[in-house]
């Protein structure tokens, strides 16, 4: 049912510390979940300690791409593409409804599919709504939780979403039109993955110009104001996130790209207010800290991993607590 599409050869990276550390091949696959052909990327040994990576608006697994290799030689790291994004295929005839909550049942059936019983999740924008969906359905199965930028609480939106507010409040024609005009756009693409970044020549091109060729695809647009629509569903649930947090008590890293005009620096903190051990780490950079700061993002979340016992054994998947 899995077919690899391609590999990426064993090599060898430079470690934070500056040793090399080998890397894992990392494949890329397609597997049939809930009706839909869910790519994905996957690295490291299979008894190893699972990471779910789900990503973001407008992005897809790619963005991962620097994070895999720096976690693949300790975890099993798996990152698929949500329904509508990267390379994930939704046959018409599926009549497949753009909803956060299809989307976690997707991924739901995505983990089932490949037979993953417990993993930690890493979450980013879209992909947190759709992570605390399933950690929610499924609190026995979520070994941590790593929030990059992933939010939970009413004080985490910054000012960026007042156009979409606008459209939660009066989903109108007009309204719809003035975001696929403002943000489905190449320049507002770019503007995502560059603003509040030092040096936003710093951040890889083929990044944002990748997402807005996938943007452009026919009916994708739609797709995506559909899902911004839909967000204000998940504002309606960060009770129900908050209730899980201080029912399950997941570890979580809060680890936050500080300068990001849509979360901002309070969704970290507000963590705190129902998990007070929850861990909070700030870097300046903007939303997509992954390609500024992965080498940072891969060092803290293997040092939280580790502490909280979330680590590979010799010879079997453990986690040890």
């Amino acid at each position: 049912m899995s077919t690899t599409t391609s590999s990426i050869a064993r090599g060898r990276i430079p470690s934070q510390a500056g040793a090399e550390l080998s890397v894992p091949p990392a494949t890329v696959h397609k597997i049939e979940a809930d009706g839909v052909q869910v790519f994905y990327r996957v690295s490291g040994e299979e008894n190893a300690p699972v990471i779910l990576l789900l990503h973001g608006f407008p992005t897809s697994s790619f963005m991962f791409r620097e994070l895999i290799p720096r976690l693949a030689d300790q975890y099993r790291v798996i990152a698929p593409d949500l329904p509508g994004f990267g390379f994930t295929d939704v046959p018409p005839e599926r009549k497949y409804p753009y909803t956060f909550d299809r989307l976690a049942l997707t991924i739901d059936a995505f983990t089932q599919a490949l037979k993953i019983d417990q993993y930690a999740i890493y979450v980013f924008d879209y992909g947190a709504p759709t992570g605390f969906r399933l950690a929610m359905t499924h609190p026995d199965r979520v070994t941590a939780v790593v929030s990059q930028n992933g939010n939970a609480y009413e004080e985490g939106l910054g000012d960026a979403w007042g156009p979409i507010r606008k459209y939660w409040a009066a989903p109108t024609a007009e309204n719809r039109a003035i975001l696929r005009q403002s943000i489905l756009t190449a320049g507002g693409t770019r503007w995502q993955y560059t603003e509040g970044v030092t040096n936003p020549e710093s951040v890889p091109p083929e990044s944002y110009t990748l997402d807005t060729a996938l943007l452009e695809r026919p009916g994708n647009k739609e797709i995506q104001l559909d899902l911004f629509l839909d967000y204000a569903s998940n504002v309606k649930l960060y009770p129900k996130f908050q209730e899980y947090f201080r029912k399950s008590k997941p570890p979580l890293l809060a680890i936050w790209g500080k300068n990001d005009p849509f979360f901002i620096p309070e969704g970290a903190e507000a963590f705190r207010r129902d998990l007070p051990h929850a861990e909070v780490q700030f870097l300046d950079t903007g939303h997509f800290a992954t390609e500024t700061h992965f080498v940072e993002i891969a060092s803290a979340m293997k040092d939280f991993l580790a502490t909280n016992g979330i680590r590979r054994q010799s010879g079997e998947s453990a986690v040890t607590q």
